[in-house]
């Protein structure tokens, strides 16, 4: 595989001060990249005290740093300068949240992509890529066996079917169990949540306007992104960060559904892998990759897997709570991203868990409003209970 230049690169990442963002400036920075951050260091993710946050003094210093939104025009063009890749993680993030806050992060997510893409095309000339961070929410549900049919693409489950405690998905003229398969990137777009369409707004007005500019197009669609550094007050981020909260401070943790959805859970190292891989190999151009570890983890073991970790004796039940918008099964198929760019993830579930708990323990307990959270999403209508208890 040719790398794309093997001259140093003028690097913009956009959300840069984010978990995923600035463990990326650091790697670039060390293959001897100029790298530029933009972000708005956003209280959700930072604290209320951003500048103190462990990630962004892990960047001070070291990067060209603009304090600034992606839906600001004078900001992304001062940011936008003399840059010659683009990589685009400047986002809201949150599939329940995004039910419920729906303008800002439509707002964000796709107005601030039509921003820059806007620019790039009218008034920053330069940029010879843009990578843009792509979700596998794009996907919906993931991809299913049939006995009966093969491949098939479930629809979104209903609220119905949830409240009377039947959570796994079906499929019309299906009566065998369906299998979940590994999702490739040529299976169904089906979104089932805000984020998700405005995931898949990104994508693809990345993909569609980048080559009529002259512009590589680079899209990742990376599963559940976890590991040290990744926000602990952010109860929006992510069911790792909420159990150990929860382990840590010796509270119980209650799993949804039945407890058997899964996901497809892949550490941060790999994830800066993949995306650095995209940045440097032409083979990398006009293409969308899966970026994940291929293999499900169900939710039942992530909470024990946390809890042993943790050394935490606390209890975990199966609630019965479900979140409309919520998948049930999604994990990614690798083929392409190993194929046509080496890509290979080095950390296993219970590798990378092992590391995440010891440094979640290193920091502690961690204010969170997890329980606010739960309460908004009630609020809105989007939490509920199944009206049976979940059975084994």
């Amino acid at each position: 595989m040719t790398p794309l230049d093997p001259s140093p690169k003028r690097v913009l990442i956009t959300g840069g001060a984010g978990f995923i963002g600035s463990n990326l400036a650091l790697a670039l920075l060390a293959r001897g990249h100029e790298v530029t951050v933009l972000d708005n260091l956003s209280p959700q993710i930072h604290t209320a005290d951003p500048e103190q946050s462990a990630l962004y003094r892990s960047i001070k210093g070291k990067v060209r740093f603009v304090r600034g939104d992606v839906t600001n025009r004078d900001d992304l063009v001062a940011a936008l300068q003399g840059q010659q890749v683009v990589v685009h993680f400047a986002a809201e993030t949150g599939t329940g949240q995004s039910m419920y806050e729906i303008e800002r992060y439509c707002r964000v997510n796709v107005g601030g992509t039509a921003l820059l893409l806007d620019l790039l095309a009218n008034t920053v000339k330069g940029a010879e890529r843009v990578v843009v961070a792509s979700s596998r929410s794009v996907y919906g549900e993931g991809k299913y066996l049939s006995a009966e049919l093969g491949p098939v693409y479930p629809a979104h489950r209903s609220a119905t079917d949830m409240s009377a405690g039947r959570f796994e998905v079906t499929y019309p003229g299906c009566i065998a169990l369906l299998t979940f398969a590994p999702t490739d990137e040529e299976s169904k777009i089906h979104p089932s949540s805000v984020y998700g369409i405005t995931k898949q707004n990104q994508e693809q007005l990345v993909m569609t306007v980048c080559p009529t500019l002259g512009i590589a197009p680079v899209a990742f669609r990376y599963q559940n992104v976890y590991g040290p550094g990744q926000s602990l007050a952010n109860p929006y981020t992510g069911i790792l960060s909420i159990f150990s909260n929860l382990a840590m401070g010796g509270q119980p943790i209650n799993v949804f559904e039945d407890g058997k959805e899964s996901r497809d859970f892949v550490f941060i190292d790999d994830v800066v892998q993949a995306t650095v891989l995209g940045i440097e190999q032409t083979a990398a151009a006009g293409h969308v990759f899966n970026v994940g570890a291929g293999a499900p983890v169900d939710v039942m073991t992530v909470a024990k897997t946390v809890a042993r970790n943790l050394g935490a004796q606390i209890p975990i039940t199966v609630s019965g709570n479900f979140r409309l918008g919520d998948i049930r099964h999604n994990y990614a198929c690798l083929e392409k991203v190993r194929a046509l760019l080496g890509y290979e993830p080095q950390y296993d579930f219970e590798r990378g868990v092992a590391i995440f708990c010891a440094w979640a323990r290193s920091q502690g307990t961690t204010r969170s409003d997890f329980a606010g959270s739960l309460r908004e999403m009630a609020e809105k209508g989007l939490l509920k209970k199944a009206a049976v208890e979940p059975s084994d």
